[in-house]
């Protein structure tokens, strides 16, 4: 049995409030790179030397093109991956407020979601338009 128009009502208002207690998000996706970095007297030259890294960056796009971004410590990687799980957090709660929305526009009795002025039908001429 589908949900009532004021149980879903209510579902969409607390989805509102855990979107605006959510706190500070972005976008992006943390990723690592390692590798050696081509200097002859660097440790990574070594032969069975892993390389540099695991290096952690925060990937994403801006005005269609990549950026990105790498943290110089643990607590601001930490901080990162925080931020990112958020908005992975926010998108979640998006897609269940549009479609607690479709639910709604779905059972919304139309006679509620007209507004007197468009109740109204216009009137027909009786007249017939002139044919050439």
């Amino acid at each position: 049995m589908p949900d009532s128009l004021a149980q879903l009502e209510k579902q969409k208002t607390e989805l509102f409030r855990q979107i605006a207690d959510l706190g500070d998000f972005r976008r992006g996706s943390i990723t690592t790179t390692s590798g050696k970095c081509g200097k002859s007297t660097c440790h990574c030259a070594r032969p069975n030397d892993p390389g540099h890294g695991p290096n952690f960056r925060l990937t994403r796009k801006v005005q269609g093109k990549t950026v990105t971004e790498t943290f110089d410590s643990p607590v601001l990687l930490r901080k990162a991956q925080r931020e990112v799980e958020t908005f992975h957090r926010f998108q979640e709660l998006c897609d269940q407020l549009i479609a607690t929305n479709e639910r709604i526009c779905a059972l919304r009795p139309l006679d509620q979601a007209l507004t007197p002025q468009e109740k109204k039908r216009p009137k027909r001429s009786s007249r017939k338009s002139p044919t050439k």
